[in-house]
């Protein structure tokens, strides 16, 4: 019985984490990044941050053309927007390094994002977190979170049901469900306890520390 249960807690699993109020602490630089992209195509739809935060009620490229802007004038206007941010200014939360170091070490760890790969990248090497991640896929790879989870079950040949998604708002959640993983919402990132608990995730955590019981 305890060779069972021992066989059952190192059963690889795979962790595909979001990127933005999961592993970085980056609300106020993506609001400004977001409202500036959107001023200079001329559709400022974010007022304020609760207009912000709404677009990720749901996949954040389907949000905004749902509102009227055109995808391809928005990543336009992002690359340039992108290229001035400080990433000084993006902090990891504390407490997940040694999370991420468990995990990894019997599990396969990546991360999907809507943001942009290369600035995903720059961060976690900034903070020493990309030795975790076996792949990184922002939205230059596709803009569906749904698709990224499928393609990475896909090629870590992996099960929907020893898949987990962490992710932080209403829209990870959902989409993680149309992909048929795991769901785990996270309170610390962007959206708040009552919005997750919306959208019913199969596991809605406090700390960091909770993951390595999934």
């Amino acid at each position: 019985m305890n060779l069972l249960l021992r066989t059952q807690d190192v059963m690889k699993k795979l962790f595909l984490f979001d990127f933005d109020g999961v592993l970085i602490d980056s609300l106020e630089i993506y609001e400004r990044a977001v409202t500036l992209c959107l001023e200079k195509i001329g559709k400022p739809i974010v007022k304020n941050r609760a207009d912000f935060l709404n677009l990720f009620d749901e996949n954040f490229y389907e949000a905004i053309v749902s509102r009227g802007i055109d995808l391809g004038e928005y990543m336009d206007a992002s690359k340039e927007i992108i290229a001035r941010i400080n990433y000084d200014e993006m902090t990891p939360f504390y407490d997940l390094a040694p999370v991420l170091d468990k995990l990894a070490k019997d599990h396969t760890l990546a991360v999907i994002s809507s943001n942009d790969s290369e600035a995903i990248n720059a961060v976690m090497s900034r903070h020493k977190y990309n030795g975790y991640f076996e792949e990184v896929l922002g939205s230059d790879f596709m803009f569906s979170k749904r698709g990224k989870i499928v393609h990475a079950m896909d090629r870590f040949q992996m099960e929907r049901d020893s898949t987990y998604y962490i992710g932080d708002t209403a829209g990870d959640i959902k989409e993680a469900k149309m992909a048929g993983v795991r769901t785990v919402a996270v309170t610390w990132g962007w959206h708040s306890r009552e919005k997750l608990t919306v959208a019913r995730p199969d596991y809605l955590i406090d700390t960091p520390g909770e993951l390595l019981y999934l």
